[in-house]
């Protein structure tokens, strides 16, 4: 979809180009993460795709066709572009900011109705928002409404400079979790900038690591970037606990659960004693027709006859299979019971995980 080939930026009165001969291949429908020190050209390459910025030399291909010979401004509104200050016009309605580019490439009024229902409800986004300005709104609220404006002709391919920087952490990750979703469906080209390795390793395909000068490190997908960094720089620039990041990247379905202690409540406090010792974790689960009610443990049962005369301790976190084995973790080290409890639909019990299991995926 998106092709660079000896792309190179020099800017007036700078000695050293910005970015010097870049070849890179992005394929259609896959999110493309640019991340690098500071000055190492990934704003560059992404304004010189769409000509914001205008190459010194080399070419530029988008969808079959070169961007030199296409006229700049019919380009831009075939590539949606979303930056970090979104860039809502503050004197627009976010209706208004919603259909700017429909109506400036000759929509009608039905078909951008259309569109702008349709956006609102990919988004979420609540329909008393559309008469209201941008200033009415929270960061979140005016950073998916430029997302959905970027989206509004549809475009193959969108431009996403740092689009999540200008929000707090936990609105940032639910953003990143709505657009992973979204995209999941749309199956967009993105090319999408970030200083952040963490959100690049959660946002992309493929992540491109970039030097002075735009010089490419190593293009990979995450996995593989974490599991075996190309040199030294690389190494660096992902971090110490590129173990613990690759732990994102699995999901609990990927390596299977134990089946941990499970009595049932119709058990004996013996039978129930006998297991937590088999285990050895000082605990069980009690199951009953595959539905966790929760765990006791041996002071509970000791003057009991059977587990049914007892409550049972609900657990304190759960994951699911497709929970990351990052948030797994996070659930052993925080949990009285050091397992990561693995339900299904409901509180359907799947089994357990265990720190010593994880650790495998670590070290693998």
């Amino acid at each position: 979809m998106i092709s660079l080939t000896d792309v190179t930026k020099r800017f007036p009165h700078s000695s050293q180009p910005a970015v010097d001969r870049l070849s890179l291949e992005i394929e259609a429908g896959k999110v493309v993460c640019l991340v690098g020190p500071s000055g190492c050209g990934k704003t560059t390459t992404l304004k010189m795709i769409n000509r914001l910025i205008e190459p010194t030399s080399g070419s530029i291909v988008v969808n079959g066709a070169e961007i030199l010979r296409q006229d700049p401004v019919k380009l831009r509104r075939d590539i949606g572009y979303v930056i970090q200050s979104v860039g809502l016009m503050p004197h627009r309605t976010i209706e208004q900011n919603i259909e700017t580019v429909p109506r400036l490439v000759g929509w009608d009024q039905a078909r951008i109705r259309k569109r702008v229902d349709e956006l609102v409800s990919i988004f979420d986004l609540d329909r008393d928002l559309l008469p209201r300005y941008p200033a009415e709104l929270s960061g979140g609220q005016r950073q998916r409404v430029g997302v959905a404006r970027a989206l509004a002709v549809d475009p193959p391919v969108m431009l996403m400079d740092e689009p999540f920087g200008a929000v707090d952490p936990i609105v940032r990750e639910r953003l990143q979790d709505e657009f992973l979703e979204i995209q999941s469906s749309l199956k967009k080209t993105i090319v999408f900038v970030t200083h952040d390795i963490d959100e690049a390793i959660k946002m992309s395909d493929r992540i491109v690591i970039l030097n002075q000068g735009g010089k490419i490190e190593q293009h990979a997908p995450p996995e593989e970037i974490l599991r075996s960094p190309a040199n030294e720089f690389v190494m660096q620039f992902v971090g110490a606990e590129r173990g613990l990041k690759r732990l994102s990247l699995v999901s609990v379905s990927d390596i299977g659960v134990e089946e941990g202690p499970v009595v049932s409540p119709s058990a004996s406090a013996d039978e129930a004693k006998r297991v937590i010792d088999e285990f050895g974790f000082g605990w069980t689960s009690v199951v009953d027709d595959g539905q966790l009610l929760g765990w006791v443990d041996e002071e509970m049962l000791h003057d009991a006859a059977g587990v049914d005369e007892v409550k049972a301790r609900k657990f304190a976190a759960f994951v699911t299979p497709d929970s990351s084995l990052r948030k797994a973790l996070d659930s052993v080290v925080s949990s009285r019971t050091q397992v990561a409890v693995v339900l299904g639909d409901g509180q359907n019990y799947l089994g357990i995980l265990t720190l010593e299991h994880i650790s495998k995926e670590i070290i693998h």
